[in-house]
């Protein structure tokens, strides 16, 4: 470190992006100081399996380390439980539960945060899911009979009405969108995939506007506009996410207008030396998709927090971070997964059909496949991963695959 002599390098975000920073900082043959700070009380987990199969009975979380490997073998501080409140970039220190902490570079790997209702009353039994006391509070709700009304059609709420029926909850989907997924999978395969909540018979109401939530110190139903009532044991918010950044403002860290997001360029560097972010929380440039995007999937979040570890303490060899997105969503035991990006000029459907168990969708951009979406075809779509990688064009990824 240069910028601050002795300064160790910090992460605040003890979450998949933040660990493995500080793992790439050490196998990068770091061996200053390492502070990882954590807002929560856990070590790092497994976020994907809350929303799947850890709101099944008998499933355990999925940690990721364990305190004792972190501190033992990989030489880390790791402060649990604190919470970084600013930054001040000029003096190199942050802000942790009231005390500062200096920092020679910085790694913000802190995610996002539910999005919630406005102007909704504080009732017992609606919930957001985002952490893993949530995940158990929310395992002890979902029993046979109770009635489970999911407000937002995206993964997580998808993943959630799954897990739900599957534990045999009466489950309603709310969706304001004439569509979901649009932004995330497009119009038509947001369609197609939406199919498999009637295929399960799991409810799924598009285009609803929500008026208000009813009950008085506990929710027992969503009023709609037009008057209809909804019952509901319990309630569960899956708006999306927004980044958790506003500890940031202030700072000197350009954040996005959009949605509070860093700004950040091809090597992960945010608007103020010495500090890099990883994760949820980063835009930057991704040259291999020719556009500027933030990503919320697991893939991303690992890939981004080594690589903004590597840059960080060897700037004087930082690469561009680029990559071909890919996440993959688990509904009613079948398996979505995306490469790519949804936003083209033409979607097909080139192998299966709307309402079958396998299928294979691809996207075109110009005259290049820019994306790719499958039910159930993990080994085509690693496939379509490369082809785009290579940027092989529209015509030539098809003849690829001529089964199709």
């Amino acid at each position: 470190m240069t910028a601050v002599a002795n300064a160790p390098l910090v992460v605040i975000g003890a979450s998949l992006a933040g660990l493995r920073a500080v793992q790439a900082a050490r196998a990068s043959g770091y061996t200053g100081r390492v502070i990882l700070i954590g807002s929560e009380r856990h070590v790092p987990y497994d976020r994907p399996p809350l929303s799947k199969q850890f709101l099944l009975p008998g499933t355990s979380p999925d940690f990721l380390t364990a305190e004792e490997e972190l501190r033992n073998e990989l030489d880390v501080e790791v402060r649990l439980s604190s919470t970084a409140t600013s930054l001040d970039s000029q003096a190199h220190v942050v802000t942790v539960n009231g005390e500062p902490v200096t920092y020679g570079r910085l790694i913000v790997a802190t995610g996002a945060g539910p999005r919630t209702l406005p102007n909704v009353p504080a009732l017992r039994g609606v919930v957001t899911l985002r952490t893993l006391d949530d995940a158990k509070s929310l395992r002890e709700h979902i029993t046979p009979g109770k009635r489970i009304v999911v407000i937002g059609a995206g993964f997580i709420g998808s993943e959630i009405a799954s897990s739900a029926k599957a534990s045999g909850a009466d489950v309603i989907i709310l969706e304001a969108a004439p569509a979901p997924l649009k932004r995330a999978l497009g119009e038509v395969v947001g369609q197609v995939v939406s199919r498999l909540h009637a295929r399960n018979d799991v409810q799924l109401h598009l285009s609803a506007r929500i008026e208000g939530l009813e009950g008085k110190e506990a929710v027992s139903g969503v009023r709609l506009t037009g008057g209809t009532i909804i019952p509901a044991d319990i309630v569960v918010v899956g708006i999306g996410a927004a980044p958790a950044t506003s500890w940031l403002i202030g700072s000197g860290v350009e954040l996005s207008p959009l949605d509070g997001g860093i700004v950040c360029d091809a090597q992960l560097r945010t608007s103020v030396p010495d500090v890099y972010a990883a994760g949820d929380v980063v835009h930057w440039p991704n040259s291999i998709m020719d556009s500027t995007m933030r990503l919320e999937n697991w893939t991303n979040a690992a890939d981004q927090g080594r690589h903004a570890a590597q840059n960080a303490v060897s700037p004087e060899t930082a690469k561009p971070y680029f990559t071909v997105p890919y996440f993959w969503s688990d509904w009613y035991g079948q398996r979505l997964q995306v490469v790519g990006k949804a936003e083209c000029d033409e979607v097909v459907l080139v192998s299966g059909h709307e309402d079958s168990d396998r299928w294979v969708a691809l996207y075109r951009a110009g005259e290049r496949l820019i994306g790719a979406a499958t039910l159930n075809e993990p080994r085509r779509i690693m496939k379509y991963r490369r082809v785009i990688a290579e940027r092989i064009s529209w015509n030539d990824a098809r003849a690829l695959f001529p089964s199709d």
